[in-house]
């Protein structure tokens, strides 16, 4: 008993301690984190032809998450809690609920850091690996598992990683999707080796290897074949069983070379054989190529990027499909322009992961001050084209199940470019400032967009839109708080749903309000009673690092796209709430 009694003591005398440690731990660190709240309450619209049956007798929807950081030298910890309660239109209903499906720990050790937990990374361009999340489109494909970044030698960075992919608030389970593992060498040659340290060219290569295993069983294909039998119509059901590979692996190598003004990216990827859903579960090889070569000077600067993929959908679930995509393991770069103004981004473009080339230029130069044509104050001007198209394609059709499924799919030769085009984007625009109080800007956007293949996943040309699209953009500075700015903009256009006027007026008080009307007119409808006025009331305020906003109004019906990843946006009308706050 007198020896138990003093083991309990020493105990209680140890977790004391360790609780003080804890607690000095823990009152040495620092948290940080943000918030963001995203409420929409709907309301009927005959116009749109919202109705309370339509909206399912959803009212409200709710979008929020919380992230909290806690650093203290060279560890870390966090979680992100989140929130739909429901999920707000346009939103897949299966994020419905409320968790915690982002959570770490990262410790340092020397040139070893090591992470536990959830987590995002990317090798090279991203071409075979990448992991990110975008709040706005209700994306996020983040690892679940364990991940390491170690330097063993000066100029050299290994990464490795091993983990599940998010779905949702699925758990992962053997079966449901796959486990992916990774390797990823960078090699920085001017900082490993003396002789070109001083150099003026420096020099990365780079090199990744991930395989995707997916225990899952195999694919049973079904084909219905009509017949006569004594003038009789007869339909025969046959089912195949197609073989699929549990581990399907793949690699990229990259060089970054740069000199002067001058950088040179490449990168080409290789995808091992990988039937599902996407490719219509064929068993070709996928590859990629990547490249962007850019210059810069003093008032000049020059960019162009290129790609071509072929057969690159790389999963951690052959059966996903659907846009977003979820449980991406790579990311297809997109090289058409992001524009800032709503009518240059009503036809936005989508990567096409079962076949694109695609080009991109963009000149940015710079009218000195003083001069003839720059005035003053000088100007901007930014000229931008990007070009989307087929490659090259010879079927291969199977005798056995009537289509290209379960077969190498076609045959391609490498960077061919095929005859269909899917996206075309031309613009210009010029910046200039006029005096102390005004500036402006204008724009001049010409636009192909392959509806048929960007929206409907339909390979032909016989839905192309042609939309020319003129934009101005003034704002008038009343003095060092006030000022007003108003945006014109016209979409003209003889396919789709016809021409469009928008305008929005937008008066700030700078650094804490701004109100703003806005009005989006479908004139040119072919069908009257779709000539409808998508009319926006908002205003916000800013405190600090807290953002409040809030707009009444009509959402467009059409696709939101970041970096080539897209979502359906469904029309309606509602007030919105947004609240963003860090610390």
């Amino acid at each position: 008993m007198k020896n138990l009694r003093y083991s309990a003591i020493v105990a209680l005398l140890m977790l004391t301690s360790l609780a003080t440690r804890a607690q000095n731990f823990i009152e040495q660190g620092q948290v940080n984190g943000n918030v963001q709240i995203d409420a929409q309450y709907y309301s009927e619209d005959d116009k749109l032809g919202i109705t309370d049956s339509l909206l399912n007798y959803r009212k409200f929807g709710l979008n929020a998450f919380s992230n909290i950081i806690y650093t203290n030298g060279d560890f870390s910890a966090g979680l992100r809690l989140e929130g739909y309660l429901n999920p707000m239109l346009g939103f897949d209903d299966r994020y419905e609920g409320i968790g915690i499906p982002y959570w770490f720990a990262k410790y340092k050790v020397g040139t070893l850091e090591m992470i536990a937990g959830h987590f995002y990374e990317q090798f090279g361009s991203g071409l075979i690996l990448r992991s990110w999340e975008e709040w706005t489109l209700g994306y996020d494909n983040n690892f679940y598992g364990f991940n390491a970044h170690f330097a063993p030698y000066k100029g050299i960075m290994l990464k490795g990683l091993v983990g599940t992919q998010r779905y949702f608030w699925e758990p992962y389970e053997a079966g449901n999707r796959g486990i992916v593992k990774g390797l990823d060498g960078g090699f920085y040659l001017n900082d490993m080796f003396d002789g070109l340290a001083e150099a003026t060219t420096k020099i990365e290569l780079g090199g990744s290897f991930v395989s995707k295993y997916e225990k899952t069983g195999n694919v049973y294909y079904t084909r219905n074949r009509e017949f006569l039998v004594d003038t009789i119509p007869w339909i025969e059901t046959t089912t195949y069983e197609m073989t699929i590979p549990h581990n399907v692996g793949s690699w990229a190598a990259r060089a970054n070379i740069g000199h002067g003004g001058f950088n040179f990216y490449g990168e080409y990827a290789r995808k091992g054989a990988d039937p599902n859903a996407t490719n219509s579960y064929i068993y070709r090889k996928g590859s990629a190529v990547y490249s962007t070569l850019s210059y810069s000077t003093k008032g000049l600067g020059i960019f162009l990027a290129t790609k071509w993929i072929d057969n690159m959908s790389y999963k951690s679930k052959l059966s996903e499909s659907g846009n977003p995509a979820m449980l991406d393991i790579n990311y297809l770069p997109a090289i058409s322009k992001e524009h800032q103004y709503s009518m240059a981004t009503m036809y936005p473009y989508a990567t096409q992961a079962n076949g694109e080339f695609g080009v991109q230029g963009q000149i940015i130069y710079t009218i000195p001050k003083k001069s003839a044509i720059g005035g003053k104050y000088g100007a901007t001007l930014t000229f931008n084209y990007a070009l989307a198209k087929s490659i090259e394609k010879d079927s291969i059709y199977s005798d056995v199940t009537g289509s290209i499924t379960g077969t190498e799919g076609y045959e391609s030769n490498f960077f061919s470019i095929g005859d269909l085009t899917y996206y075309q984007d031309l613009n210009l625009t010029i910046d200039k400032k006029f005096s102390p109080k005004v500036k402006a800007k204008a724009g001049y956007y010409h636009q192909t967009y392959n509806l048929h293949v960007i929206e409907d996943n339909i390979y032909d040309d016989k839905n192309m839109v042609y939309a020319n699209i003129g934009v101005l953009d003034v704002t008038y500075k009343f003095d060092s708080r006030n000022s007003l700015r108003g945006e014109l903009q016209g979409l003209f256009t003889k396919e789709d749903e016809g021409d469009w006027v928008a305008m929005l007026l937008e008066y700030s008080v700078s650094p804490s309000w701004f109100f703003s009307v806005q009005d989006e007119f479908n004139y040119g409808n072919p069908v009257n009673d779709k000539q409808i006025h998508y009319y926006n009331v908002s205003m916000g305020y800013m405190q600090k690092s807290n953002r409040f906003s809030l707009r009444y109004g009509r959402q467009r019906e059409g696709l939101l796209c970041v970096g080539g990843v897209c979502r359906y946006v469904p029309a309606s009308t509602g007030l919105t709430l947004t609240i963003t706050s860090s610390f």
